[in-house]
């Protein structure tokens, strides 16, 4: 997936302007939040839950090798096989080898975030195999020709009327009189047409939310029953992962699982959870005949050690992005990379690289939701910041920030000199927005004013209402 990051200001005032997406964002965005509020709220023991899962994945990173060697061996066990892949490259490679090997000309896909990484669908097709998508928003955005906007709700940005346009464009002959009133009748849309892939298909590819080193399954969470028809229904599935979703034992996955759907979707769990391990057995009335796991390094083994390794606990939740006043105001694509919202702002830098990524880390409000919020506690703003902290080692930033940063930092190191000069500024801004109470631009303040007034400072500046407010309270 191209990455567009780097225009991640342009992205953002093209969807400031979008009145399709920002309906489709007022809609959708609270009831996320108002159904996780909700499920939380219904589990007395989700804060210890919480630590839980922290120490589950802390101590699973920490003994990483050793936790992958014994899920590898667990998968050969049950008559699978594990593939390694370092890069992209190698990954895709692999899986399209698979295909090849299996005669495949069609490939069904459940949603995998981690094959919009590697670019899965877009290789397939150039190498004569035909991919089709049976998640219900991957289907939709696959006839758009469009990427994910959110990790668990790909067709975040869309509304229903974007639906029916596009199936009427995508399925010639339907009637003129056909309704897409209400979600079940898109819903029956859809799986008219993927029925007959999911019978035809050579391949099915799936993701994992978890890798079991216990018992060498794979397991994954769905609310609509595509994953279990891709992974059964093909001669060969094949499961993509990246190494980080391996944990210790059944009991850690379930652990996880409590977790996962009350942050994601406010369900106490999902309508399907499966686990997979290894191929058909004799006696099974179904499954593949082959099973093959593509472990995906990609990036992720050079986080571990340094100040990013926290962001590899995630669970791929969502609750970060949809609790953000950010991804809620401008929507998923204008991150311009596969992963979103404040855990794509740290991943994405991780992944790619902040000289491409740069903007997204200082994306963020720092009001500090995405961390209160999050299942595993990932400490989402902190490693914001140790971005920008790169980006301005680097000299990255622009060279007019990096000059403001440095004047405020001279100021900040003298406390003297900050309380006269802010004491200065502040009397100097009242007197001259008295009349108005605001001003409409300002020098060097046409980030902020080029889309809202600044308010006049009025009264005392903060350090001197704190010292008075501190001297009464003494007296």
């Amino acid at each position: 997936m191209l990455a567009t990051s780097p225009a991640f200001k342009e992205n953002a005032r093209r969807a400031l302007a979008d009145t399709g997406l920002q309906k489709a964002l007022a809609r959708s965005g609270p009831s996320f939040v108002a159904r996780r509020t909700a499920a939380v709220a219904a589990l007395p023991e989700f804060e210890q839950l919480r630590e839980i899962g922290r120490e589950i994945k802390n101590h699973t990173l920490a003994n990483l090798d050793f936790y992958l060697e014994a899920y590898e061996a667990r998968v050969l066990a049950a008559g699978g096989k594990v593939h390694w892949c370092a890069d992209a490259e190698e990954a895709r490679a692999t899986v399209l080898r698979i295909c090849q090997e299996a005669g495949a000309r069609t490939v069904t896909k459940g949603k995998s975030m981690i094959s919009e990484e590697l670019g899965i669908n877009e290789y397939l097709e150039r190498n004569g195999i035909e991919p089709f998508e049976t998640d219900l928003g991957e289907y939709i955005l696959q006839l758009r020709h469009e990427a994910p906007s959110h990790i668990i709700a790909p067709a975040f940005h869309l509304n229903r009327e974007d639906w029916e346009a596009s199936f009427r464009k995508s399925h010639t002959e339907l009637p003129a009189e056909r309704v897409f009133h209400e979600r079940r009748d898109i819903l029956t849309e859809a799986r008219a047409r993927l029925r007959a892939r999911f019978l035809a298909a050579d391949v099915g590819i799936t993701g994992a939310n978890f890798l079991i080193a216990e018992t060498g399954s794979s397991v994954i969470v769905t609310n609509e029953g595509n994953g279990d028809l891709t992974q059964t229904l093909p001669r060969v599935h094949i499961a993509l992962a990246s190494i980080e979703k391996v944990v210790p034992t059944l009991e850690d996955a379930t652990s996880l699982l409590r977790l996962l759907a009350r942050s994601a979707t406010g369900q106490d769990f999902s309508v399907y959870t499966t686990f997979s391990t290894g191929g058909r057995r004799p006696g099974d009335l179904d499954g593949p005949e082959e099973y093959h796991v593509v472990l995906v390094d990609n990036g992720r083994s050079a986080m571990i050690g340094t100040e990013f390794q926290e962001m590899l606990r995630c669970i791929r939740c969502a609750a970060c992005m949809n609790h953000c006043p950010v991804y809620g105001a401008v929507g998923g694509h204008a991150y311009g990379w596969v992963y979103p919202g404040p855990m794509g702002s740290v991943l994405t830098p991780s992944l790619i690289g902040v000289d491409k990524a740069g903007n997204l880390p200082n994306a963020s409000t720092f009001c500090g939701k995405c961390e209160s919020v999050c299942p595993v506690k990932i400490p989402l703003p902190g490693m914001m910041r140790h971005w920008r902290e790169r980006e301005f080692e680097r000299h990255l930033m622009p060279s007019t920030m990096r000059r403001n940063i440095g004047l405020w930092a001279w100021f900040a190191r003298r406390p003297s000199a900050y309380r006269l000069a802010t004491r200065a500024a502040a009397s100097l801004l009242g007197l001259m927005g008295r009349r108005r109470g605001r001003f409409a631009s300002l020098p060097m303040a046409g980030g902020w004013t080029g889309g809202r007034d600044l308010p006049a400072p009025e009264g005392e500046t903060f350090f001197a209402r704190y010292a008075r407010a501190q001297r009464e309270r003494r007296l």
